[in-house]
């Protein structure tokens, strides 16, 4: 692509693909001098710009400067403001592009479930209803995995999730939790579930059996610690024994990408992340629901400032409404809590290039691609339908993540232009917006989409990245399970106790 990007014809600023020195001169618009050092990913005005005329970017504002600016200069957040305030009035004004159904229907290897869901993994997950029993969640976890590691069948992974709630919760807080551990109990890549109670925390143990409804009481155990006379650890270990003997033997069988539940994130995002990675992934969740796929987008707080734009890909009516729900009762939430509703970027964003939170928005919602919006999901709700689904959570990388997982993705993938470790409980693919991270964090990375922004069209991209995520939702472990970086976290809003 060379040194710089102008994204749409009618921007009035281009994106530094590589850094760019003081007094080159970039062929644009007649030739423009570069009049200051312009870091990779940040912005180079095109034009003069008057304080209060708007910056535009991807085609649409997204600020205005705050001084007047000469043509050939940096424009960070330093020298921009949001025009974003206060609660806003939508008008659905449909713009619906289907997406034509695909010509050959791909099918990968997963594990059927009772339920008639497919996992993508095959794992034993130690859930606590309560963070008091954390270190008997994690002492299970790792005696068990020391037993059985020479003779693993078809698991992969015995894993606890400790966490911090399931007492002195109120409300929403406590439904929360209940919710997400739920989910976790229902979800498709778990073969085999133990839950682990104390006995006296608020989400009692009686109560949740009944939230989680049936379950195969083969695979799926729950005892309270309190109420074993004697050792805990090894009556839990008799359970995870028992879990494991029928697990163990579970084979993979051909499915349908229909079947697959994709969930999209971006976080430590940079001026990159809406010209390479996050457009790929545009494009791979189009491909997911030409399959009769499903994936979903959340981090409701990024869409502000580009919430029209999905507002007027809704299927109908009603899923506009819906989505209009989603984003003015986050926006409600800050407002209460007496916070900025539109206090983004992240200062990681910032250093990467990214000025407002219109911007982010901007870059943040390609990850949809181009297809209708099929339904909205509240916090801790299951996918009911397939195609593009929104989510509400926030924009934290690992609550979001773990709200992903929660709502029945099987795989979250997460683009970054600053790079992050983590996981959640499902395999979270992280996909690098600059070839430098990549080759920086090799640990961390699984695929490199900075190669766009350089040599690469993004149709050969697409291909290779395809058939490195169908490698991995058929067994093949991102760099989160190699490291052993799996966690979860919950959404909380309220008082504690």
């Amino acid at each position: 692509m060379g040194q710089f990007i102008k994204i749409n014809p009618s921007d009035n600023v281009a994106v530094a693909l590589q850094p760019i020195n003081t007094g080159t001169i970039i062929d644009i618009q007649g030739g423009i001098l570069i009049k200051e050092n312009i870091p990779a990913g940040h912005k180079i005005t095109l034009k003069p710009l008057k304080s209060g005329e708007n910056v535009i970017k991807y085609g649409f504002p997204i600020g205005h400067v705050t001084k007047d600016v000469d043509a050939g200069v940096c424009i960070d957040h330093n020298c921009i403001k949001t025009n974003l305030e206060g609660l806003s009035e939508y008008k659905y004004s449909p713009n619906l592009e289907e997406i034509p159904p695909a010509k050959i229907p791909q099918t990968f290897k997963g594990f059927r479930r009772k339920s008639g869901e497919v996992g993508i993994r095959n794992q034993i997950w130690i859930i606590p209803t309560v963070g008091c029993v954390n270190g008997i969640a994690q002492k299970l976890a790792e005696t068990f995995s020391t037993e059985v590691k020479n003779n693993m069948g078809s698991v992969d992974a015995i894993v606890a999730f400790p966490h911090n709630y399931g007492c002195s919760q109120l409300g929403e807080d406590h439904e929360n939790t209940r919710l997400v551990l739920k989910n976790m109990v229902h979800h498709p890549n778990a073969g085999g579930v133990l839950v682990v109670g104390l006995g006296c925390e608020n989400n009692q143990l009686s109560a949740f059996k009944q939230l989680v409804g049936d379950v195969d009481e083969s695979r799926v155990k729950m005892f309270e610690t309190q109420k074993i006379d004697g050792d805990e650890i090894e009556f839990g270990l008799n359970q995870l024994r028992q879990i494991f003997s029928v697990c163990s033997k579970d084979q993979r069988v051909e499915t349908p990408i229909s079947e697959l539940r994709v969930g999209l994130k971006c976080g430590g995002s940079d001026g990159l992340s809406g010209i390479t990675a996050n457009p790929l992934l545009g494009l791979f969740s189009d491909w997911i629901v030409s399959q009769n796929g499903t994936t979903v987008l959340t981090e409701v707080p990024e869409m502000f400032g580009a919430e029209t734009l999905l507002m007027n890909r809704c299927q109908n009516k009603e899923t506009f409404d819906k989505t209009v729900s989603l984003i003015n009762d986050f926006k409600t939430y800050f407002i209460k809590n007496n916070q900025p509703v539109y206090e983004n970027p992240s200062p990681g964003n910032k250093a990467g290039g990214i000025s407002t939170l219109e911007e982010k928005s901007l870059g943040c919602t390609q990850k949809s691609g181009k297809s209708i919006v099929r339904d909205v999901l509240k916090y801790g709700e299951r996918i009911k339908n397939h195609g593009l689904n929104l989510l509400s959570a926030p924009g934290n990388d690992l609550v979001a993540s773990t709200a992903l997982a929660s709502s029945g993705c099987q795989i979250v993938l997460f683009t970054t232009g600053r790079g992050t470790p983590f996981g959640c409980f499902v395999p979270t693919m992280k996909i690098s917006t600059n070839t430098s991270l990549s080759e920086r964090k090799p640990k961390w990375i699984d695929f490199n989409a900075g190669t766009i922004a350089e040599d690469n069209s993004i149709e050969i991209v697409f291909k290779d990245f395809t058939n490195f995520v169908l490698k991995v939702i058929n067994g093949e472990f991102v760099n989160n399970e190699k490291n052993g970086f799996r966690e979860i976290a919950i959404f909380k809003t309220g008082v504690t106790l």
